[in-house]
Parts: C-alpha cells; sequence; structure tokens
C-alpha cells in the first residue's frame, strides 16, 4: 500500500492568453505575458496520507513563474480548506509541495522558493464543462471547457503532457481569473485567458 494517495478533480487558470504555450513546449516557452502567474486548484474526493483521511478537502498550489517555467526560480504557495486539521494541513502541504514524493517532486528543482500555507474556505464546484473555485478572497476563478467539434458536449483535449496534474488535460477558457495572495496579484474577466481541467490520482 502506497504511504499516500488521493485522487479527485483538478481545474486551473492563468494569466497566458489561450493556448497557453507552456504545457504545449514542455515548459521551454515564454509565457504570454512575459511571466506565469497561475492557480492549481483541486478537490480530493477520496484520499489519505498515513493513515489520515483527507476526502473531501480542497487546496489551491500557486505558482509564479518569472520566466519560462523550465528556467526555474519559480514561487509556489499553497492554500488549504479552513475546514482541515493542523495534520490534514501538513499532510496536504507534503504532497503538494513534493516533499512527500509523487508528481509534484517532479516540480520540486524548479522551485526557487516556497511563499508559505494560507487557511481560507475553499469552494471547489462543477457543473458539466464549467468549474468554479473560489479561495476565501485570495482566489476566484471560473473557467468553460473548449468544446469538441466532433463531440459538443465533450472538450478538446491535450495530450502526453508533462503537467504534474495530469498528462491528458481539458482545453479550457478562463472566465473569470483573480488571484491576491503571495505577492501574485492578476485580475481578468475578458473570456481570452488560458484554463485545464481534468481528474486526478496521485500516489507514492
Amino acid at each position: 500500500m502506497a504511504n499516500w494517495q488521493i485522487e479527485g478533480q483538478y481545474m486551473e487558470t492563468c494569466n497566458c492568453t489561450y493556448l497557453c504555450p507552456c504545457a504545449a513546449s514542455n515548459l521551454t516557452a515564454q509565457p504570454t505575458e512575459g511571466d506565469c502567474k497561475a492557480a492549481i486548484a483541486m478537490h480530493i474526493t477520496k484520499g489519505q496520507k498515513d493513515g489520515l483521511k483527507l476526502d473531501g478537502l480542497s487546496f489551491v498550489v500557486m505558482l509564479h513563474s518569472p520566466h519560462a517555467m523550465a528556467e526555474g526560480n519559480i514561487v509556489v504557495g499553497l492554500i488549504v480548506d479552513e475546514s482541515a486539521s493542523d495534520a490534514q494541513v501538513e499532510a496536504i502541504s507534503a504532497i503538494a509541495t513534493g516533499a512527500a514524493g509523487g508528481p509534484m517532486a517532479n516540480l520540486a528543482p524548479l522551485v526557487g522558493s516556497l511563499a508559505g500555507v494560507e487557511r481560507r474556505p475553499v469552494t471547489f464546484d462543477v457543473d458539466g464543462m464549467n468549474f468554479a473555485v473560489k479561495a476565501g478572497e485570495l482566489v476566484d476563478q471560473a473557467c468553460e471547457g473548449v468544446a469538441s467539434g466532433v463531440r459538443p458536449d465533450e472538450p478538446l483535449f491535450l495530450e502526453n503532457t508533462v503537467h504534474p496534474v495530469n498528462g491528458r488535460l481539458a482545453l479550457a477558457k478562463a472566465t473569470r481569473s483573480i488571484f491576491n495572495v503571495f505577492g501574485i496579484h492578476w485580475s481578468d474577466t475578458s473570456g481570452t485567458r488560458n484554463a485545464h481541467f481534468a481528474p486526478f490520482a496521485w500516489a507514492a
């Protein structure tokens, strides 16, 4: 049995104009705005670490990369649902930063600093291809999937990516993307910015 495993649903928005070049270039392309600001939101439907249940908890990994992500020096911060106990926050922090191994550990060599952990009420809502996440006053984001021309009730996908959440990402546009935390400030409601969503299953 793995020391930990979590599964659930993810969504993110970022400041890049759709389609974000990061995932499509294996993190080597320059972000469309010169730097990358992103909020990776995760809702755990089922999970545990060392026997401690994490079911029903949500968290948001905040990222700021001053240049192409592959160049490193990424700042990472974490927002955890305030309903989590201290032990659960510690467990999620270890998973989300890669300290406990797993997919985020692959990103760890590119991280220059950890900005800290905040606790806020986190809501994670899903309605078909529409996603919305709010973390107190710190993050307010929503997206809508880009429908396939073949199957309009399904999104287009980007396959075989190096994204730590899932190698298969649904393509979406951010209808709302507002960040104000860890020195990361962004606000856009133009509908032109990038977003993704996907299920996830992590373990180590």
